[in-house]
């Protein structure tokens, strides 16, 4: 553990353990009968790849807990998204309510991107790698350029799989401004990580 670690005592030091109990079960029920399993491992690659790091990395650097709810929320959502396919996910209720035109479970899950944000700057901050201020501008920067370089992808995925699969993958659901929707939804989500980022411990580090 490094010095800076969060000192949790009692259930506190259990959040993260409780978490990963909740993203393993939820990605065990996601792989059972997906609607595409093509779609399914697309989708669930990254999101694989992302709680593996943080797994791996717990010993050495253990974030808050407030970064790793803020974290566990997109492997989540991500995850039963890759279930259904996002443009599938039941979410008529939400739909009707507001009278969408389109199901928007895909935009909720973009933003819960920008909520990494946090922990980025959280990172730096504690590392002594740079003043709070500076963080925070990089971990704004740093979603957006995540978010960039996934809409990418999702446009590689698409061309190269193509049919059915490279549809959902793809998520758009006819919007043809979806790619920069999404991209404004992890800044969003980025913005409001990093305004509680600023009200936190770490940003009188």
């Amino acid at each position: 553990m490094d010095a800076t670690a969060p000192n949790y005592s009692g259930w506190q030091a259990r959040v993260p353990h409780f978490l990963a109990i909740v993203i393993v079960a939820t990605m065990v029920w996601s792989y059972i009968n997906p609607a595409d399993v093509t779609v399914w491992w697309a989708e669930m690659i990254p999101i694989m790849a992302i709680f593996a790091g943080l797994l791996a990395t717990y010993r050495v650097f253990r974030f808050s807990n407030t970064a790793y709810v803020l974290m566990s929320v997109l492997l989540v959502m991500h995850t039963i998204g890759a279930h259904y396919t996002f443009a599938n996910v039941p979410f008529d209720w939400v739909t009707n309510t507001f009278d969408f035109e389109r199901n928007h479970y895909d935009r909720i899950a973009h933003f819960s991107v920008g909520f990494y944000a946090y922990g980025a700057a959280e990172l730096l901050v504690r590392k002594q790698w740079a003043r709070p201020v500076t963080a925070m501008f990089f971990g704004l920067f740093f979603i957006m350029s995540v978010a960039a370089a996934y809409e990418m992808i999702e446009w590689q995925f698409a061309v190269i799989e193509g049919g059915n699969a490279g549809i959902e993958f793809l998520g758009s659901q006819g919007d043809i401004w979806d790619a920069q929707k999404d991209m404004l939804a992890d800044t969003l989500g980025a913005i409001v990580a990093l305004v509680l980022f600023a009200f936190s411990r770490w940003n009188r580090g």
